[in-house]
């Protein structure tokens, strides 16, 4: 090779490098937690800024009971995803559904649509009752 190609090279190298860099470096953390409703009562007694609680069973279990001020996507909803993604993804959530099968599921789409902070309850609004918090109705 020529001295003027390695030249090159070298300096598309440190290019490339120092691009990958400045890309990565903006990349946001994720805090997705499983957690006991004690952890999630903490979190939503702190209320730290923009704090959602997300209900995501269907619109006939939320209108049986929920927790306070939560509001409601239906995992079963066919544009399930494109409501999530609608989403402030920069704010807090705590999110449950009956028992936690469907959370468990809907944390993953949270995650790749790149939310930033969730609290999945463990056992969902089930455990969440039996451990003594409240419910409204």
């Amino acid at each position: 090779m020529h001295r003027g190609t390695i030249g090159v090279l070298f300096a598309l190298a440190v290019s490339v490098s120092v691009l990958g860099v400045a890309c990565s470096s903006g990349t946001a953390t994720q805090t997705i937690e499983l957690v006991t409703p004690a952890k999630a009562a903490e979190v939503i007694s702190e209320a730290p800024a923009g704090l959602v609680v997300l209900d995501i069973r269907t619109a006939e279990e939320f209108n049986e009971a929920r927790l306070a001020d939560a509001i409601m996507v239906d995992f079963y909803a066919a544009d399930f995803a494109d409501q999530l993604d609608q989403l402030d993804k920069n704010v807090p959530y705590v999110m449950y559904c009956r028992t936690g099968n469907r959370s468990s599921e809907a944390i993953k789409t949270m995650k790749d649509l790149g939310f930033t902070e969730v609290y999945e309850i463990d056992g969902g609004i089930v455990n969440w009752y039996e451990q003594g918090y409240p419910i409204e109705q």
